[in-house]
């Protein structure tokens, strides 16, 4: 089943009430979605996050994703920081797949690392408390996100 297909497949089955949860066929489309992506971008003031993240893409098997220079600080002022940064990204690039992260939502909230596709739809995502609550680095947050919204779509490292 193509992507867009599994899509309208499935808000028909929701508009008719007989949708019952995922199904491995559905999943198997967003893992062939980020498999295929041709061009994936990060937004991004630095490379750090970028350079975890192709590590961690690496380690899954998946395509590098390239930064994509731009200031995101006011997306700090939305309710979802995090998503308004991916669709900052979305905006002004022509990328099959972003994936950002920032803040989950209000100050505290915690952080949301997000996958989403061309459309500005969410494929998967992975979270982690606020920085003061795990005192982990950036780096060793941003991978362990990475891998949670990867395994989260049955995705599992590749051994080298």
């Amino acid at each position: 089943m193509a992507f867009e297909r599994m899509i309208k497949n499935a808000f028909e089955e929701s508009r008719n009430n007989c949708r019952f949860g995922d199904t491995l066929e559905e999943i198997r489309e967003i893992q062939d979605y980020i498999k295929n992506a041709k061009r994936i971008c990060i937004p991004n003031k630095n490379g750090i996050k970028v350079e975890v993240l192709n590590k961690v893409l690496s380690e899954y098997d998946l395509p590098s994703a390239e930064i994509l220079h731009i200031n995101t600080n006011t997306a700090d002022t939305s309710r979802i920081p995090a998503l308004a940064k991916a669709y900052m990204a979305l905006d002004q690039s022509d990328a099959d797949l972003i994936i950002a992260r920032g803040r989950l939502g209000i100050p505290g909230s915690g952080s949301l690392l997000i996958f989403i596709d061309n459309k500005g739809r969410i494929l998967t995502a992975g979270t982690s408390p606020s920085h003061v609550i795990h005192k982990k680095s950036i780096e060793q947050a941003v991978y362990e996100e990475a891998c949670e919204a990867l395994e989260k779509i049955g995705f599992e490292k590749v051994e080298k």
